[in-house]
């Protein structure tokens, strides 16, 4: 892995958001799925905080897989409207769509989180790294069906540079001060949907 792998700011990052669509979604088993989607929504409220772009990608939206999730459609509608609607790829960097949107976003350091982790992310989590990008994988927004597959894709990942974080680190390297007035929104988020209520 490369040792001179940049802090993530605002002003330089992107949110990639692949496949957390309803149906995909059931096919998580390695973590509770209500902690995924709230993760999942913390990182789109984390970018509506920050102004950052969002590409939304989906894959087959009329079988199994279903809609993206519908608390995506409301926090994110127009990047909803946007969303690049894959026919079956399976890679979404394969997409020309989904890479342009990419591209059109101006930013080099892309935070990637999807369903599944063994499917849906690895492969562009790994192309994007290939094509010149730095990439962090929010491990705790996504998750796959057996804890093999996800370790192998882990690994699989590491080994070709990309960063894997959880919703929480990444969001407080984003913010890099809690005083500040987006820091203050930021907790709130945290402290409402990523962390567990006390019991």
């Amino acid at each position: 892995m490369a040792t001179n792998f940049p802090t993530f700011k605002p002003s330089d990052s992107a949110l990639l958001l692949v496949d957390h669509q309803v149906g995909t979604m059931k096919l998580i088993r390695n973590l509770p799925l209500e902690r995924v989607t709230a993760n999942t929504l913390a990182l789109a409220k984390t970018a509506k905080v920050f102004g950052l772009p969002t590409v939304l990608t989906s894959s087959q939206e009329t079988l199994f897989q279903g809609p993206l999730l519908p608390e995506l459609a409301a926090l994110l509608p127009t990047e909803y409207a946007a969303r690049v609607k894959r026919a079956g790829i399976v890679n979404a960097w394969d997409d020309p769509n989904f890479a342009a949107a990419v591209k059109a976003t101006g930013r080099k350091n892309l935070i990637l989180a999807g369903v599944t982790t063994d499917v849906c992310v690895v492969f562009p989590a790994i192309s994007a790294v290939r094509a010149g990008y730095n990439v962090q994988v929010v491990l705790d927004a996504g998750g796959s069906p057996y804890e093999l597959s996800e370790d192998t894709s882990r690994w699989r990942m590491q080994a070709e540079g990309v960063v894997l974080t959880a919703t929480n680190t990444l969001m407080a390297e984003l913010a890099q001060d809690w005083s500040t007035p987006q820091g203050e929104q930021l907790k709130g988020v945290l402290f409402g949907e990523v962390l567990p209520p006390v019991q």
